[in-house]
């Protein structure tokens, strides 16, 4: 089964977007406290104070639900519009440690620590969780996270292949955090404790990545 796309739905109103918003949150509700296989749509649009028909006009089935709510969280995972471009090694730094810094932010939220605990119990009875997690939650952080390593790479700064640097980069900033947190045997970092680890592995990424100018240095 392949992760359906996201649906193209009109320009919602003020007041549309509102009651969408509502039922999001009852959705996800549901999804946390009966799974997302037993959770129910009359459930969730009783919660949300719609009717079905309007249920499934503002955003869809129950895996439509499942996709929205997860696509909402996921725009936090993007490069912000704002963001320079990488053109020397001091500027790559800065912008690395504070996309590491937001990344670790949002992942490490109890929020998204819940769906991805609620996707490893659903894994036998509804793997789209799972695919819809990766898929979208994982899709855009490493997207960004690609962007950022293309630009890099064009301007000389790294002369590996960006995919691959953005699994090092990952694997530096994580570590074994995720693991602790979805085990309960860690607590969230503290937001200096973030910076400081997102500090740590820029440091530590541009070490093992000195780039094609820097190399003979």
């Amino acid at each position: 089964m392949t992760t359906p796309s996201r649906s193209k739905r009109p320009q919602q109103s003020g007041d549309e977007a509102a009651v969408r918003g509502r039922i999001l949150e009852a959705a996800f509700a549901a999804f946390m406290k009966n799974g997302y296989a037993a959770a129910s749509t009359n459930e969730i649009a009783a919660h949300a104070r719609v009717s079905k028909r309007e249920l499934y006009a503002l955003v869809g089935n129950k895996q439509e639900m499942l996709i929205a709510c997860i696509s909402e969280r996921a725009k936090r995972l993007q490069v912000p519009a704002d963001l320079p471009v990488p053109h020397d090694r001091e500027t790559l730094a800065r912008i690395l440690s504070a996309f590491g810094t937001q990344l670790v932010r949002e992942i490490s939220d109890p929020t998204v620590i819940a769906v991805f605990r609620l996707a490893i119990a659903e894994t036998t009875q509804a793997p789209e969780v799972a695919r819809t997690l990766d898929a979208i939650g994982g899709g855009t952080s490493r997207a960004a996270l690609r962007k950022i390593m293309t630009q890099a790479q064009k301007a000389g700064l790294l002369d590996s292949r960006p995919t691959e640097l953005v699994e090092q980069f990952y694997g530096l900033l994580m570590g074994n955090l995720m693991t602790g947190l979805l085990l309960g045997v860690v607590e969230r970092p503290k937001p200096r404790e973030i910076a400081l680890r997102a500090r740590h592995a820029t440091d530590a990424f541009l070490q093992l990545h000195p780039g094609a100018d820097n190399a003979s240095v």
